[in-house]
């Protein structure tokens, strides 16, 4: 019998559960799969009883029964009631195969008929209990599902935690939720059957808030306000979802600076403890909740005379967080903060900032205060709120610029000199720069509805065009406009040409008409007089003429780099800082293209320029995985697209090359998925430049996966989209060698010469000695294919100490891998004139080198060739990778610190690539040496060689 089960999710709500609850819910699934009990536990809201009915639904059609009950608060007083939801519907099945004394007691306790149970005979019920249970698992599986532990009524949890502890091999399982706020579910877990797996439900993420509330409709919502709402949510996923409601239901959003609206139903949830403070100390609290980082030294600056013994009532009724340490005034949780100041008076709040403005010792916080307590135009207002601006910029603050420059516009006279909307224009380009382009492009918009200057006009479309990143062909329509109100100006035509450029390459996928509108921008801008847009025009002459293998590149990249500089330029993703590294990574200049794009991506992060932060991310990611440091370039590669995805930026180019990454290093099927979601992005943005690398990495990861058809496939249409594009420099893609290689494997070594021959030649006119390396390493395996195993043989050696010598550590240990594969091979042949084969047959030195790079993907197809394997010295060799497996136990910084000391580097020269102190990198080798059992560096080394430490 199946009781009939009514928590099916909403149709609506079920996407929910998969948004940041993957792992979790994959996890419990795998826990009742195994036959266990699953106890789900968190803060109120924070999702547990959608995935415990997702649960329930998932699994509940392999139990026979399903008994639910579901309490709440204001029933937790009633005795029995959570058992009669439970055992209602089954009391007629069980009843009448329970012993008398038994059977009285369960239907006392359920009916309410008859004398008190626990009064009369308390372990009879219990054993009913337990005994009902057996009766209907002997039937098949049960499952009991059971929501809101905490207001359970009190009998109900003793006969259900009685039963539970004493169910043993019984097919009974139990799937349940219980609020905690902090780790106390000890109680509840001593009342589950033994083998319950606690499943602790954490905040969301920004990414996955902001994908909760478009999955909701709640959108498009800027960058900024998906910021502030997961800030005041704390990641609780009810919480964002009801701010998010607000937030669409309001006719006017918040203005700058402002907290947003709380609506109703969750200030009944934080504001009925403060009905029990004084007034004075909820006056206290809303200066707290004013402030950007209360302390008591702020509170009494700003009046309040009895902070300390006010905040303590708070602190009292669970308003404020207790800190152990230091001055800090901490809500209990943002959502307090943010209702008690949405529910006092506009005045009231008015003198609070007035206060604030002064009492602050931060001068951009005292300047906002001032704009908060301020109503209408003031000129000196507008003034100090602008230079706030600037000061923020200058501190790597470009987001909290925007801010205050929208409060600067907001208080200043229309006939001002700089006006209001010169101060919006410079807003909206601080918002560029902080990645919030959905923010600048609204300026931009409302601004070209008034702006009559030409100047104001052309900035506005530039802010335009901009926001819309790789996505350049759905801004086709702005360009006409853009040149029209730019005239005949040099140095506005300059900027439209710049963007021209961008148009050319991103949109046309024709680089040689993109060169050309950067040269004729550069020459404009230096007609108008404008370095800036001169450096990036150059800059990106010169990048776009490295792709293309022009032979002016050299020249190109030495007049963007010279005097005078523009700092902005110098560091900005497409400018002269990155022309040089891109010059540098392809000229196989590896060791100063990574000190190049470690200093810029420095420089970046102290400037709080996101959208380069995140490209300089994927560079160095890309410098460290052609250096073979795989797993650091991993972690990069995440981090990367990780703040990609967060700022809404650069998601396709961090896709691909987080693919390769993973591919190398991590897991091949997410490096899958990832190369088809690059391709995805590039395709809907029109993008020919990008989707040629999407699909290039995706060939790669197919090569890794096994399956060289489908690589072929892949890398035959990048041949044909970079021939189209005019791409003739193969070390700007790298693909050309896995493309022979496929070919090879599928039997083409005619088709795999024709691609070697063709992309040796632009090599060598270029210069690029990996590409020839890694071309011979390709030309070997089609010597091989045809017989000539002796001369494949003596050329792979070659090529392997070549790569080792330009530092390609990867592509090192794979010319080492097929060195070995083929000896293996040629081991196996008939032998003639008995002249001997040049080598052992062994995997060690490529098992050695990628366990070096911790390249686990082409470590595991060592470990089948092992297996496949005939000779001793092939079973002999060392089952890798017991080092990087205990690896995989450590926590991120510990496992990139522990991968370092494995490729041989210092303490110093790790601070200097993790950006830390060397303080930091000394206590984390301390924790590593703890964890993995061992006591030196020395050690470290030797897990890397695969040798087992005493």
């Amino acid at each position: 019998m199946t009781v009939p089960r009514d928590f099916q999710e909403p149709p609506r709500s079920r996407p929910d559960l998969v948004i940041g609850r993957e792992d979790l819910f994959a996890s419990a699934r795998e826990q009742l799969g195994r036959g266990g009990s699953v106890l789900l536990h968190g803060p109120a809201g924070i999702g547990k009883s959608t995935i415990l009915r997702a649960l329930a639904a998932d699994y509940g059609g392999s139990a026979r029964t399903v008994l639910r009950c579901s309490a709440t608060e204001s029933e937790s007083h009633l005795p029995f009631l959570a058992l009669a939801d439970l055992f209602g519907l089954v009391l007629d099945e069980v009843s009448g195969r329970l012993p008398a004394a038994q059977r009285t007691a369960l239907e006392s306790a359920l009916t309410g008929r008859g004398e008190s149970t626990l009064q009369r005979d308390g372990l009879a019920l219990r054993l009913a209990v337990l005994s009902a249970l057996r009766v209907l698992a002997a039937e098949g599986p049960v499952l009991v599902v059971a929501d809101d532990l905490q207001w359970l009524d009190a009998a109900s949890a003793e006969l259900l935690g009685f039963a539970a502890r004493r169910l043993g091999d019984t097919p009974v399982q139990m799937l349940c939720a219980v609020r905690t706020e902090g780790q106390e579910y000890d109680r509840h877990l001593r009342a589950s059957p033994p083998d319950t797996l606690a499943v602790r439900l954490g905040p969301l993420s920004r990414t996955q808030v902001s994908a909760l509330l478009d999955h909701r409709g709640y959108a498009p919502l800027s960058r900024s306000t998906v910021r502030d709402i997961h800030r005041t949510s704390a990641g609780n996923p009810l919480f964002a979802l009801e701010l998010g409601r607000a937030l669409a239901e309001s006719p006017t959003r918040p203005r700058p600076g402002e907290p947003l609206p709380v609506p109703t139903s969750l200030r009944a949830l934080v504001l009925s403890r403060l009905e029990m403070l004084s007034d004075e100390a909820r006056r206290t609290l809303l200066v707290a909740s004013a402030g950007a980082r209360p302390t008591l030294a702020l509170l009494h600056a700003a009046g309040r005379e009895h902070a300390e013994a006010e905040t303590a009532q708070a602190a009292a009724l669970g308003l404020l967080a207790t800190e152990a340490e230091g001055p800090a005034v901490r809500f209990a949780h943002p959502l307090i903060s943010a209702a008690l100041y949405a529910e006092a008076p506009a005045q009231e709040r008015r003198a609070v900032h007035a206060a604030l403005s002064t009492a602050a010792s931060d001068p951009i916080e005292r300047a906002r205060h001032l704009a908060l307590a301020t109503t209408g135009t003031d000129p000196e207002v507008a003034a100090r709120l602008a230079e706030a601006g600037t000061l923020a910029r200058d501190r790597g603050a470009p987001s909290v610029a925007a801010s205050l420059g929208l409060l600067a516009a907001r208080h200043t006279p229309a006939d001002s000199t700089p006006g209001p909307d010169e101060r919006r224009l410079q807003a909206a380009e601080d918002a560029i720069t902080a990645g919030e382009a959905d923010l600048a492009r609204d300026i931009a918009r409302d601004v070209l509805t008034r702006a009559t200057v030409a100047a104001e006009r052309v900035r506005a479309w530039m802010v335009v065009i901009e926001a819309a990143g790789q996505a350049l062909g759905e801004v086709d329509a702005v360009f006409p406009q853009v040149l029209a109100d730019a005239g005949d100006d040099p140095g506005l035509l300059a900027l439209v040409h710049y963007q021209l450029a961008w148009r050319g390459l991103v949109v046309e996928g024709d680089f040689a008409e993109a060169r050309q509108e950067a040269e004729h921008a550069a020459e404009l801008a230096a007609r108008g007089g404008d370095r800036r847009t001169e450096l990036m025009a150059l800059s990106f002459q010169a990048s776009t003429e490295t792709l293309m293998g022009h032979p002016g590149a050299p020249a190109t990249v030495k007049r963007a780099l010279r005097e005078p500089q523009d700092p902005y330029v110098a560091c900005h993703h497409n400018g002269a800082g990155s022309a040089r590294f891109r010059w540098l990574i392809m000229s196989d200049q590896l060791p100063e293209a990574r000190a190049t794009i470690t200093a810029l991506l420095r420089e970046v992060r102290r400037r709080g320029m996101v959208e380069s932060e995140v490209h300089f991310l994927r560079f160095l990611a890309d410098t460290e995985l052609r250096t073979g440091h795989c797993g650091r370039a991993l972690d990069l590669a995440r981090e990367s697209l990780r703040l990609a995805r967060d700022a809404g930026i650069g998601e396709g180019a961090s896709a691909m090359l987080a693919s390769l990454a993973e591919a190398s290093a991590g897991d091949v099927d997410r490096a899958l998925a990832l190369a088809r979601e690059a391709a995805d992005h590039a395709e809907v943005d029109g993008d020919q430049m990008y989707l040629s690398r999407a699909l290039a990495a995706l060939g790669y990861a197919q090569l890794v996966a096994g399956d060289p058809a489908a690589t072929v496939r892949s890398l035959r249409r990048v041949r044909e989209l970079e021939q189209g594009l005019g791409i003739n420099d193969p070390a700007r893609g790298r693909w050309h060698g896995d493309l022979a290689e496929a070919l090879v494997r599928i039997g083409e070594p005619g088709e795999a010469q024709d691609v070697i021959d063709t992309t040796r030649a632009h090599a060598l006119r270029l210069g690029r000695e990996s590409v020839l390396a890694v071309l011979d390493r390709a030309e070997a395996l089609v010597r091989a294919a045809r017989g000539d195993h002796e001369a494949a043989l003596v050329r792979l050696a070659s090529v392997r100490d070549r790569l080792g010598r330009l530092g390609y550590g990867l592509e090192e240990a794979r010319a080492a891998f097929a060195l070995a594969r083929l000896r293996a091979q040629a081991a196996a042949l008939p032998r003639t004139g008995g002249t001997p084969l040049p080598g052992p047959a062994s995997y060690d030195e490529a098992a050695r080198l990628f366990r070096r790079c911790r390249a686990l993907p082409w470590l595991r197809q060592v470990d089948a060739a092992v297996a496949g394997g005939s000779t001793a010295v092939e079973q002999a060799s060392p089952a890798p990778p017991v080092a990087l497996d205990a690896l995989e136990g450590l926590a991120s910084m510990e496992r990139q610190v522990a991968s370092l000391v494995m490729e041989g580097a210092t303490n110093r020269e790790i601070a200097a690539r993790l950006f830390i102190s060397v303080k930091t990198v000394e206590a984390t080798l301390t924790r590593v040496y703890r964890k993995l059992g061992i006591r030196s560096r020395v050690d470290i080394v030797r897990l890397a060689a695969g040798r087992r430490t005493n």
